[in-house]
């Protein structure tokens, strides 16, 4: 099979020509046309369209590829989990069900292990209810949230599969998601995604794989202790009151696991990490759309428009965008009582009448004000705080337009209407965020501007805080991926600092699932 890159497709032309496009650019018939990658290309504003890569089958793949710059042999996807030669009597467990842990736990069901999961909150329906409970009346259930259930933190934030991560995983991941239900298009479109509304449901279906090849899933059991023995793990202790022995435990307990981090540092090395914190920015998804398609806004054949910026600052401090959401909105995120924080979330059509991304600066562990190993996770905390008693409690979020956050004043709502729920309270960000947050944010704001019309437009909306980008800890392995501290420990995925999205996050749990597998020997 042949690869053929840089095929252009116009807007209005169906991709039934993609044969005919191939055979041009080949000079040869050919027996079968697969889309390997779309991207839209809007670099000129006047000539809008599509650039595919296309997966190809021709008689003479010798002759076709001497004849065509663009077109190499096509990559083999080949991965699959390995499977140990023989299966122990003890089952391993999996403590957390976001996307480290269930494809870890997943490719240890392949394996024949028959894992243990134990995941603290819900199952994807039970989780949809409370998180609508919070909301609709303001009421948060610490344990099943958009920070923990079934599917992770990311379950409720678009599902967006776009990674800088090069690795032979990732198409198995999106096959194996496919097959519970995802749309087929997020194996080639250049930044797929699932969406919230569909996720729950694909998250349910590999849960239901995960059993019947064996596994369990025990859901509001939460990890509270570990069991030792001479450096080795024997047992892991639930909330419950529960006693499980094991031996091998993938700890993807996710970002927002403060309690389990406070646990785990008494008993692994654990270190401080860089992340970034600051708020969310709305704009309406029609500007956006504009700024980045010019005249070919609205056309029926483009997706809803996205963006990616980032500038370092003249100080040195860098901001960027993070989980941009076209057609979507902003969603309360907070995991514990008294506090407020937010993120993202777009349904798969992306039809909602804001766009909204993380506006975050990048921070060090040397700005932290808290020291220690959780020093960031007090940060964290400390912010959540401030802004939750500043919007007056409720889980209500403070808001600020971008006019008033740069240049003072009340904030005076114009074509853009905040779209957090349980709802909002008018603020100046600049007293509830430290400075290096807000001038890093300020300083960017300008910038961005240039970058993308109408970016600092003076009604666009910022809503505070975003506090949970990524993990504020990192928890150390060796090259076997276990705790140096405790043999039989899997530190996995975004919580334990080795991942950052759904896809690295997947990535890394089958990585830690392999290790695991490759640990029980010949």
């Amino acid at each position: 099979m042949i690869r053929l890159r840089n095929v252009r497709l116009g807007l209005d032309e169906p991709e039934s020509l993609l044969a005919q496009k191939a055979e041009q650019a080949l000079k040869c018939p050919v027996k079968d046309v697969r889309m390997a990658r779309r991207a839209v290309d809007a670099r000129r504003k006047a000539d809008v369209h599509f650039v595919c890569t296309l997966d190809v089958t021709v008689r003479d793949e010798a002759a076709a590829l001497a004849r065509c710059r663009d077109a190499s042999p096509a990559p083999v996807q080949d991965y699959a989990p390995p499977v140990p030669s023989a299966l122990p009597d003890e089952r391993p467990l999996v403590a957390g069900f976001g996307p480290a842990g269930m494809f870890a736990a997943l490719a240890l069901a392949m394996a024949g292990l028959r894992p243990v999961v134990l995941e603290r909150g819900q199952d994807a329906a039970s989780r949809t209810a409370a998180v609508e409970r919070l909301r609709r009346e303001g009421v948060l259930d610490p344990e099943s949230s958009i920070q923990f259930g079934e599917g992770g933190a990311g379950a409720f934030s678009d599902g967006k599969l776009s990674t800088g991560v090069k690795d032979r995983r990732i198409p198995w991941v999106l096959e194996q998601l496919v097959q519970a239900g995802a749309p087929v298009d997020i194996t080639y479109d250049a930044k797929p995604h699932i969406g919230t509304d569909l996720l729950p449901g694909v998250c349910a279906n590999i849960r239901r794989r995960i059993i019947e090849l064996g596994g369990e899933v025990r859901f509001s059991s939460k990890l509270t202790g570990l069991e030792t023995a001479g450096g080795h793990l024997t047992a892991a202790l639930t909330a419950d009151g529960g006693r499980i022995a094991c031996s091998r435990l993938i700890l993807a307990v996710g970002h927002s696991a403060r309690d389990t981090f406070e646990m785990l540092c008494k008993l692994i090395p654990m270190e401080p990490k860089p992340f970034a914190m600051g708020m969310r920015v709305e704009h309406l998804q029609a500007d956006t759309d504009r700024a980045q398609y010019g005249p070919f806004a609205g056309h029926p054949a483009l997706p809803p428009a996205d963006y990616a910026l980032a500038c370092e600052l003249p100080n040195g401090r860098r901001c960027y965008t993070f989980c941009m959401c076209p057609g979507g909105e902003v969603v309360p995120a907070a995991s514990e009582p008294g506090m407020v924080c937010t993120n993202g979330a777009s349904p798969y059509r992306r039809n909602y009448v804001n766009s909204n991304a993380a506006l975050l600066a990048a921070l060090d562990p040397s700005d932290f004000p808290y020291p220690g190993v959780l020093g960031g996770v007090a940060w964290q905390r400390e912010l959540e705080r401030r802004a939750y008693e500043a919007a007056g409690g409720g889980y209500r979020a403070p808001v600020q337009t971008v006019g008033s956050f740069l240049h003072g004043g009340p904030s005076h709502f114009g074509r853009v209407r905040p779209s957090y729920q349980p709802g909002v309270a008018a603020v100046d960000l600049h007293n509830i965020l430290p400075a290096v947050i807000t001038d890093t944010v300020a300083g960017a704001l300008p910038l961005f501007e240039r970058k993308l019309r109408g970016f600092a437009a003076p009604d666009a909306v910022l809503t505070a805080p975003e506090t949970r980008s990524s993990s504020p800890v990192r928890m150390l392995r060796t090259d076997t991926l276990q705790s140096p501290a405790l043999a039989g420990l899997y530190p996995c995925g975004e919580g334990a600092g080795w991942a950052g999205g759904i896809m690295s996050a997947a990535v890394d749990g089958l990585r830690c699932a392999e290790a695991l597998i490759a640990g029980l020997g010949p």
